[in-house]
């Protein structure tokens, strides 16, 4: 492994730890950043003299937190040279022992904290998302932008005005108390799915499904899972991931949308399947059910089920009913009436989704009913709820789907 290469393993591995490490010394996102770019170029720099450290990771910590120092060091000259009064950075967050290569590697694991620093609920879930990915995922401002279809500079803007609330609102880098945890954590469950829903059915642009943020909220719920192992809905939340994105390879063919029930089944990843399945029964032994773990149970149903036909769609029903219970919202419910639809009772799928009123600029409400009306052979509802539901798609390959469908029922 040549020394650039080095560096780019040890920048897609560690670069989470190294930075909550950093950002917690530094008292700041933006020093920790800076002295962590630093210690890169200057791994660059040496690696191909000096050779490859053993621990390259903590190598990288460790000149990052020298960096630190030195410009703690500089700073307070300043300040003695200064007025006083003109600096009032506090001297507490600055880092003023060094750290050695072989203590580096024993630093706590302050990744928790940037969890939940990063989604702590005084930002906006939009900032939250943007800073998980840039902090923790390692993504540059481009590859926010592009993965979330805003312009560059939007989403610098978005991350700087992130960072500068959590110093000016004096957010702790710590995690929540026992009591405040549960809540805390269900912000942090739902940036992690948010990034994980924009890639497997983005809002908008030219393609259906983004692989890369697909594996990159499945890589940060993995790391929750390894943080905080004992609480079953990080175990659920990754299972859910796991088995929605077994079927990515089966969900487009030739650039057009296929629907669950018109999957080629051999497409779907065997090895996601079998992982998530395993994870949903370790969740639901816990004998805590939360709103991931059931929608696991929902998406394991689905997967062990070789055709679609021999889908369990009654206990999906069942399933769905205790989600609303769990947690009601307006799009479980209309997941609940596709459910109801697809076990066979087509017309009280219908009522209940015409009585959610909430969703009329929700597509998928127009597409559900449509498919339902279609199935029903009342083509003319059937086309006008497909043209309803194309006015408010995004997506181009939905769109294309939606238009299909009206074409066939016109």
């Amino acid at each position: 492994m040549s020394p650039v290469e080095a560096a780019e393993a040890v920048f897609r591995a560690e670069h989470g730890r190294i930075l909550a490490a950093l950002i917690r010394l530094a008292g700041s996102f933006d020093r920790a950043e800076e002295a962590m770019q630093e210690a890169f170029a200057a791994a660059l720099a040496s690696w191909p003299e000096c050779g490859i450290p053993r621990n390259p990771a903590a190598w990288i910590t460790t000149a990052a937190h020298r960096k630190l120092i030195d410009e703690g060091r500089r700073e307070r000259t300043r300040r003695e040279k200064q007025e006083p009064l003109r600096y009032e950075t506090a001297a507490s967050t600055m880092p003023v022992e060094p750290v050695d290569e072989e203590d580096a590697v024993h630093l706590p694991d302050d990744r928790l904290r940037l969890i939940f620093t990063c989604c702590h609920p005084a930002l906006a879930v939009e900032a939250q998302v943007a800073l998980t990915l840039r902090t923790l995922g390692g993504l540059t401002v481009p590859e926010i932008a592009k993965a979330f279809l805003v312009p560059e500079p939007t989403m610098a803007q978005r991350l700087v005005r992130a960072k500068r609330k959590i110093q000016e609102a004096c957010i702790p880098y710590v995690v929540p108390p026992a009591r405040e945890l549960p809540d805390r954590l269900a912000g942090v469950q739902s940036a992690l799915y948010l990034i994980f829903n924009e890639g497997y059915a983005a809002a908008s642009g030219p393609h259906l499904v983004r692989g890369d943020l697909c594996n990159e909220a499945i890589r940060l719920v993995r790391l929750l899972c390894e943080l905080m192992p004992r609480e079953p809905e990080n175990t659920g939340l990754l299972a859910l991931m796991l088995l929605h994105d077994s079927r990515r390879n089966a969900r487009v063919a030739a650039g057009r949308l296929v629907t669950l029930e018109e999957q080629d089944r051999s497409l779907w990843d065997a090895v996601e399947i079998s992982e998530g399945l395993a994870l949903v029964e370790r969740a639901l032994r816990a004998r805590a059910p939360g709103p991931y773990q059931v929608q696991a149970a929902i998406a394991a149903l689905h997967a062990e089920a070789r055709t679609a036909a021999e889908t369990d769609w009654r206990q999906i029903r069942e399933l769905y009913g205790e989600l609303l219970r769990l947690c009601p919202s307006p799009v479980v419910a209309l997941n609940r009436a596709v459910a109801v639809a697809m076990s066979g009772d087509l017309k009280s799928a219908l009522r209940e989704m015409d009585a959610l009123d909430e969703l009329d600029r929700y597509y998928l409400l127009h597409g559900a009913r449509a498919d339902i009306l279609r199935r029903l052979g009342r083509n003319a509802e059937a086309a006008e709820a497909y043209r309803r539901a194309l006015e408010l798609a995004a997506n181009e390959v939905e769109r294309d789907f939606l238009r299909a469908r009206l074409r066939e029922v016109g």
